[in-house]
């Protein structure tokens, strides 16, 4: 059995039935238990972003906390996500994406509220807090098992997948795609694959400026995420609303074949009635997946950042950060795999087309034109997105290990050196192998944080109640 085979076996159990439902089913517990908060509240979280709260502690605004938490989730997940989620799971993958981000919302601010509630302020000031914290004072002590379980995860999590090779190989492949199309400029064969010369440089340089910018620690990481994500976002939301924009009369029907295929429809349609339930699975598993991928919400990452916002009141930062799904899936997200479907079934459906790849070849289809200059910006978002999800993924992978070895930044700093290298290596890492190891671990921490949400539920229901209550509106937070 190939390396690739055992991957995917292993990932097909983390990502199994269970798993999805565990995810879906936090979502709607809390959904249910907080009154649909992501809806009667998602205006005065948005009001929130840019509040200053003078006298607050903290190491860094809400917005700089907020920041940090999309620079870690708005990055490949958004335009090679969303591609490789429709290349396997069909159109339908999407639909299941946006249910993932809607229940997802509610999550995201239970999860990093809960973390700013258990958070702890250290000697030197720096703020150490999480889904780790969450468990152990959360749940209590006996339950310190489970918060080590979910560390170890979240750093295996940082090194092997979401943090380090899955963005930098979703770079150079970008890098490439725009410079040198057809490997022309060989720099060395490895494992039956040519890299060019641009993969290799680009995958250096990266490298070199990640190394500069994270050893700066979380102040340097906020400062560059606060300059580096809105701007990328705009540029993106741009060529998206684009693409929307000049082919809207095909918008209707690509909903159509959307919701076809998240409910197995086309195969009914088509007589195969035996794929009826495995086509709606796969798209259920790949959109699921891709989903929490894009916008963590039940991961347990977002709450690592959040914990170090200025706030007067936990409940503050929950609604500030559950706008980041939102940002995430439903808007960014929804562009990328829109302009995918629109593009037809020629695009997404050719086994030949991944990744960037599709995603370039989907956009420059629906804009029309040569595609070079298409294929230029989408390579200049994506390094920047890709690029500010490495900085934020270290940033937790660093506070997992600070909490799994007791405060020794002795090895945290040798965890730098490799996660430096694990960069400088992932653009030559096999695409499937990157995504499917990045998958399994994503799937092994959102279990034991989403156990946690369920079993708190209440505590963070009775919390936010008491908040809401003291604070019914936006304006009487500062009465």
């Amino acid at each position: 059995m190939s390396f690739n085979s055992i991957l995917s076996s292993i990932n097909d159990v983390v990502w199994g039935i269970p798993t999805i439902l565990l995810i879906l089913a936090t979502g709607l517990v809390l959904t249910i238990r907080l009154r649909c908060i992501q809806f009667t509240h998602l205006r005065r979280g948005f009001r929130s972003i840019f509040r200053k709260r003078e006298g607050a502690e903290g190491e860094v605004s809400a917005f700089a906390a907020l920041c940090t938490a999309l620079s870690a989730t708005i990055g490949t997940g958004n335009i090679v996500g969303v591609a490789t989620a429709i290349a396997a799971g069909g159109p339908g993958a999407l639909f299941w994406m946006w249910i993932a981000a809607i229940l997802g919302t509610a999550t995201k601010f239970t999860e990093c509220m809960l973390a700013c509630k258990f958070r702890e302020v250290k000697e030197d000031g720096h703020i150490l807090g999480g889904p780790f914290y969450t468990i152990e004072r959360g749940m209590g002590p006996k339950w310190k098992w489970l918060a080590k379980l979910f560390a170890f995860f979240a750093v295996a999590a940082g090194l092997l997948g979401i943090g380090t090779m899955t963005q930098i190989n979703g770079i150079t492949t970008a890098i490439n795609n725009a410079f040198d199309p057809t490997n022309t400029n060989i720099a060395f064969r490895l494992f039956d694959q040519n890299y060019s010369w641009a993969t290799v440089i680009g995958g250096a340089l990266v490298t070199i400026f990640v190394a500069l910018v994270i050893l700066g620690g979380l102040k340097r990481i906020a400062k560059v995420s606060e300059v580096v994500v809105p701007f990328m976002a705009a540029i993106y939301l741009f060529l998206g609303l684009s693409v929307l924009v000049m082919n809207a009369t095909k918008i209707p029907g690509a909903f159509v074949t959307i919701f076809q295929g998240a409910f197995g429809m086309k195969a009914v349609a088509g007589g195969a009635m035996g794929f009826v339930v495995k086509q709606m699975l796969d798209a259920m598993q790949k959109g699921t997946a891709r989903g929490i991928f894009s916008n963590e919400a039940g991961l347990g990452s977002a709450p690592i950042a959040a914990c170090s916002a200025q706030m007067k009141d936990p409940v503050e930062q929950g609604l500030v950060n559950m706008t980041g799904t939102v940002i995430d899936t439903l808007i960014i997200c929804t562009m990328t795999g829109l302009s995918i479907v629109i593009a037809g079934e020629g695009i997404w459906g050719n086994p030949n087309l991944q990744g960037i790849v599709l995603t370039t070849a989907a956009f420059s289809k629906v804009l029309g034109g040569d595609g070079h200059s298409v294929q230029f910006l989408l390579m200049v978002c994506l390094v920047f997105f890709a690029f500010t999800t490495i900085l934020g993924w270290d940033y937790y992978s660093e506070r997992c290990l600070e909490y799994l070895t007791g405060g020794r930044m002795k090895i945290v700093g040798v965890f730098r050196i490799l996660y430096i290298v694990a960069i400088a290596i992932g653009p030559y890492m096999t695409i499937s192998a990157v995504w499917t190891i990045a998958d399994i671990t994503n799937g092994l921490m959102a279990i034991p944080n989403c156990v946690s949400l369920i079993v708190l539920s209440g505590l963070a229901a009775r919390h936010t109640k008491d908040y809401l209550t003291r604070y019914p509106t936006f304006e009487s937070e500062e009465e």
